[in-house]
């Protein structure tokens, strides 16, 4: 029928030459080429951000601690403080392309700013809990725990975005859930630190606590972009990521002066083992790597979902602590190695069932346009 309404007046399909019918099927086809290669080409770059600002931002964060740096609240700081980095990026990027309906329902001010605030509470707390674990358990070990987030963005994305719980993903879940449990039972001696029993254990609650709000961040935000602000394009994503980040760093800075862990800042960047342009280098870059890292999973989250975004940086399990191991002469002993693993196939499980949930996809696709072609 819509090709009917675009030809001439009088002019039937079967009076179309089959030159300007190939002409417009090429056309159609090229766009969708494009449409595709464009989505594709997103994917990786929200992908690599996401790899490599988590692999580089725990690295980066365990060298401030293996190197002199004693501030929780500064380790902190930094997972949040690099946003203005980002704020370039507003004036290059084009939001033109974005749907006209979602243009016109534009939440307001107040809605955003909840949402804002909410998330940033929520990403402080976050960072909290995570430089805490990374201060008093290895990089191999923290790694492995962070993984259990997926099983927690699994159990939110259930409650808050519908996600279903397949047999492979359960499966996924309990696999995960194991391998981090396996970490707590033993702690090497030869790590790149070392700790007593009771700092250990404190590690390991506050870096599964990092998770479970990692987790929730995560399904939150893409209940926000599904429900409220209804935009995938780069500008509003970069708002998201600078706005949460500006309150996280708010309430983050009220924790260092109100701690009084300010004062001790200058004589930490002098006694620091590599020096103070070592110091200050080590923290710059880690803002970097974590606002890569942030921009990456807003952008996976609003492309697939919360629980994607998750997949892509439990893909990126084994990089920080093979990182470590050279790097940082951390063990990868036997017990690690078992965790590492159970926590792959725990990822390989999930990736199935997403594998099978696209050839649904594609089989439902192709019935409806045999179905249109039928009625056609």
């Amino acid at each position: 029928m819509e090709e009917a309404q675009e030809l001439p007046p009088g002019r039937r399909v079967e009076e179309v030459p089959s030159t300007e019918i190939v002409n417009v099927d090429t056309q159609t086809s090229s766009f969708q080429w494009l449409g595709r290669y464009k989505w594709w080409l997103q994917m990786a770059i929200y992908t690599l951000f996401v790899l490599g600002g988590q692999s580089n931002g725990t690295l980066l964060g365990r060298l401030y601690y293996d190197n002199g740096g004693k501030s929780n609240w500064m380790a902190t700081l930094v997972q949040c403080a690099g946003f203005p980095v980002l704020i370039p990026f507003l004036f290059t990027s084009n939001s033109k392309n974005s749907n006209a309906e979602f243009d016109m329902k534009k939440p307001s001010i107040l809605v955003l700013a909840s949402i804002y605030v909410s998330l940033g509470i929520f990403l402080a707390a976050d960072c909290v809990t995570y430089s805490i674990g990374l201060q008093y358990i290895p990089v191999t070990t923290h790694t492995l725990i962070v993984a259990t987030h997926l099983g927690f963005n699994a159990l939110f994305s259930y409650f808050l975005n519908g996600q279903k719980l397949t047999p492979y993903i359960l499966n996924s879940l309990v696999l995960l859930t194991i391998s981090s449990t396996l970490l707590v039972f033993r702690k090497d001696s030869g790590d790149s630190n070392k700790t007593s029993k009771e700092k250990y254990a404190l590690g390991f609650i506050c870096t599964i606590v990092a998770a479970a709000c990692y987790a929730l961040i995560l399904s939150l935000t893409q209940l926000s972009f599904q429900k409220i602000i209804k935009q995938g394009t780069l500008k509003a994503i970069l708002y998201m990521s600078i706005y949460q980040n500006l309150v996280a760093s708010l309430v983050i800075l009220i924790g260092l002066f109100a701690s009084g862990d300010w004062k001790n800042l200058n004589e930490e960047m002098i006694t620091f083992k590599t020096g103070k342009v070592s110091y200050v280098m080590n923290l710059f870059w880690t803002s970097v790597a974590w606002q890569a890292f942030a921009v990456g999973s807003i952008g996976l989250i609003f492309k697939v979902s919360s629980l994607f975004a998750g997949i892509i940086s439990i893909l990126g399990l084994p990089i920080a602590p093979v990182l470590a191991v050279i790097f940082l002469h951390d063990n990868m002993t036997g017990l690690k190695a078992i965790a590492m693993v159970l926590a792959m196939w725990g990822f390989v499980s999930y990736m199935y069932q997403h594998y099978l949930d696209d050839l649904k996809t594609k089989a439902k696709r192709t019935e409806d346009e045999i179905s249109v072609t039928e009625r056609g």
